[in-house]
C-alpha cells in the first residue's frame, strides 16, 4: 500500500472523546481530547490527539462544538519516555485550523528569476500559543509535547510554504540549538525526514543534514555557509535551509543561574537560501570570536550558568560592536545608510543600548525587538528579529543583522531586499506579528510555565 503524507493537508474532526485519566506513558499529557480525523472528503480517516489544550479537572467539554471543525496536523512528541530512551514523535497531533495556527497550502512554485547574488528565498517562524506574562514582558512557553525538535520542524514547514520551493531540491539543512533533547543524535536528520528534504528513496533522504552549536548564534552563524554552498556551482546544491530553534533553558528562580528564568522563551526560525526568486540578497558579512566564558552549561547539567555583569561589556557589547562596525567599514556604510538593524536580544536592555551606541535611531531597530513578546529564544532569537523585519521591509532596503553567541562571537550580515519580498507575503499568514498579537494566545501562571518547560 502506498504511503500518504498528510502533514500539509487540512482535516476534519469527525468524532471525539475525552481521555480523563491517561495512564502509563501518556500520564504527563494530562486530560486530552482524542478523536477520528478525516482527510480528502472522508477517503482517509486516522485517529489523533488534539494538542495545545489545557483541560482542567472537572471541566465539561461540549463535543458537539468540536466535531465537524477543520484541523491542522502538528508535529509533536507522542508520549513520555525514560531519559535513556528514544523520544517518540508523531505528525498526527492536531490543532483547530480557525485558531492560533491556520492551515496554509504548500504549493510548489516554479522560479521566475535567477539572481547573481544568493540570499534568502523564504522563511518561517514558529512560537507556541502559550505565554507567560510578567510585568511588561511576555514569553513563549512550549506546550508539554513540544521541544526544540518540534519547533524546528514547524518553522521549516512554514519556510517551505513561504518560499514555494520544492522540498526535494533542498540539498543541505543546518539546525542550530542549545536544547537538543539528545546529547548525541541530531535534530537535523529528524527535520529532513519529516519535511522530506532532498530526493526520497525508501526510508532515506538524499540531503546533507547537520546540527551546529555556538550558543545563541548556532544558526545565524551558518547563513554564510548556506549561501556559499548554493553559490558553488560544482556542489549541485540548489537550496539550503538553516533553522535556529530552542526551548531556552533556565534554572528555577532562587537557584544558581535562575536570573535567566526572567527572559527565556521558546520558538524557532527557518530560512531557505538560494539564487532563485530571492527576497533578500546577502551582500557581505563579518565574523569575530574570542574565548570569553560569559555563559555556559557543563555536560550533563540541565541548566546553564552565566557570568553576571561579565556577560555585558566584555562579552555581548564588545562582539556585537566589533562585528557591526567592521562590516560597515568593509562595505563603506554609515548607520544612516541602513534601513533596519537587528541584533541578539538576551534581555530588553542590551539590544537598545548597543543600537543607540552604534548610531542607529529608534525607527531603525524597534521593529526587530521581539524579546518583550517571545522572550530570548536563544538560537532562534536574532533570526526571529530578522523575520519580523522581512515581514515589513520594502524592496531595495538594507538590513543589517548582527547575531551574538556566548563563548563568544558575533556574525554581522548585510542584506538587500528585492521586489519579490512583497510578492511572497501572501503565502505566509503566520507572520511574527500574527503570532505576537494572536487572539488565541493562552496565558499560564508560573507553576504551569515551569511544568510545561520540562515537557514530557
Amino acid at each position: 500500500m502506498d504511503s500518504v503524507d498528510l502533514f500539509y493537508d487540512k482535516g476534519k474532526l469527525e468524532l471525539c472523546t475525552l481521555v480523563k485519566e491517561p495512564t502509563n506513558k501518556f500520564t504527563k499529557l494530562g486530560s486530552y481530547i482524542h478523536g477520528i480525523v478525516s482527510f480528502h472528503n472522508g477517503q482517509i480517516r486516522v485517529p489523533g490527539r488534539l494538542t495545545d489544550q489545557i483541560i482542567n479537572d472537572g471541566e465539561e467539554i461540549d463535543f458537539s462544538s468540536l466535531e465537524g471543525r477543520e484541523v491542522v496536523p502538528r508535529f509533536r512528541r507522542r508520549y513520555s519516555v525514560g531519559k535513556s530512551d528514544v523520544v517518540p514523535t508523531i505528525s498526527l497531533a492536531f490543532t483547530f485550523a480557525d485558531e492560533y495556527y491556520p492551515h496554509q497550502e504548500y504549493k510548489i512554485v516554479q522560479p521566475s528569476k535567477e539572481y547573481d547574488t544568493p540570499g534568502i528565498v523564504g522563511y518561517g517562524v514558529y512560537v507556541s500559543r502559550f505565554r507567560i506574562r510578567e510585568g511588561n514582558i511576555e514569553r513563549s512557553v512550549p506546550f508539554v509535547d513540544e521541544d526544540a525538535v518540534t519547533a524546528a520542524v514547524e518553522a521549516g514547514k512554514l519556510a517551505l510554504i513561504h518560499s514555494g520551493v520544492d522540498s526535494t531540491l533542498v540539498g543541505k539543512i543546518y539546525v542550530g540549538s542549545e536544547s537538543n533533547p539528545y546529547a548525541v543524535k541530531p535534530i537535523a536528520s529528524k527535520v529532513a525526514q519529516v519535511l522530506k528534504l532532498g530526493e526520497e528513496e525508501g526510508d532515506m533522504q538524499g540531503v546533507d543534514a547537520v546540527d551546529t552549536e555556538f550558543a545563541c548564534k548556532a544558526a545565524s552563524s551558518m547563513f554564510k555557509d548556506a549561501v556559499s554552498l548554493v553559490n558553488y556551482e560544482r556542489a549541485g546544491v540548489k537550496y539550503t535551509m538553516v533553522i535556529g530553534a530552542d526551548n531556552s533553558q533556565a534554572a528555577p528562580r532562587g537557584c544558581p543561574g535562575g536570573e535567566l528564568d526572567l527572559f527565556v522563551g521558546y520558538g524557532g526560525a527557518a530560512f531557505i537560501f538560494g539564487k532563485y526568486d530571492v527576497i533578500a540578497e546577502i551582500e557581505g558579512w563579518y565574523s569575530c570570536t574570542s574565548d570569553t566564558p560569559d555563559f555556559w552549561r557543563r555536560d550533563g547539567e540541565p541548566f546553564p550558568m552565566h557570568g553576571g555583569r561579565f556577560t555585558g561589556d566584555p562579552a555581548y557589547f564588545k562582539h556585537v560592536r566589533k562585528a557591526t562596525v567592521k562590516l560597515m567599514e568593509k562595505l563603506n556604510l554609515k548607520a544612516s545608510d541602513i534601513n533596519y538593524f537587528v541584533t541578539h536580544q538576551p534581555n530588553p536592555q542590551f539590544p537598545v543600548r548597543i543600537a543607540k551606541e552604534l548610531g542607529f535611531k529608534d525607527e531603525q531597530y524597534t521593529a526587530s525587538l521581539q524579546i518583550n513578546k517571545f522572550g530570548n529564544t536563544y538560537s532562534g532569537c536574532s533570526p526571529i528579529g530578522l523575520a519580523s523585519i522581512l515581514d515589513i521591509a520594502k524592496p531595495d532596503e538594507l538590513v543589517l543583522i548582527t547575531s551574538y553567541g556566548s563563548g563568544a562571537g558575533s556574525d554581522a550580515y548585510l542584506l538587500r531586499t528585492t521586489s519579490q519580498i512583497v510578492d511572497k507575503r501572501r503565502r505566509q499568514e503566520l507572520t511574527v506579528k500574527a503570532q505576537a498579537a494572536n487572539p488565541f494566545v493562552k496565558y499560564v501562571d508560573y507553576p504551569t510555565y515551569r511544568r510545561l518547560k520540562l515537557g514530557l
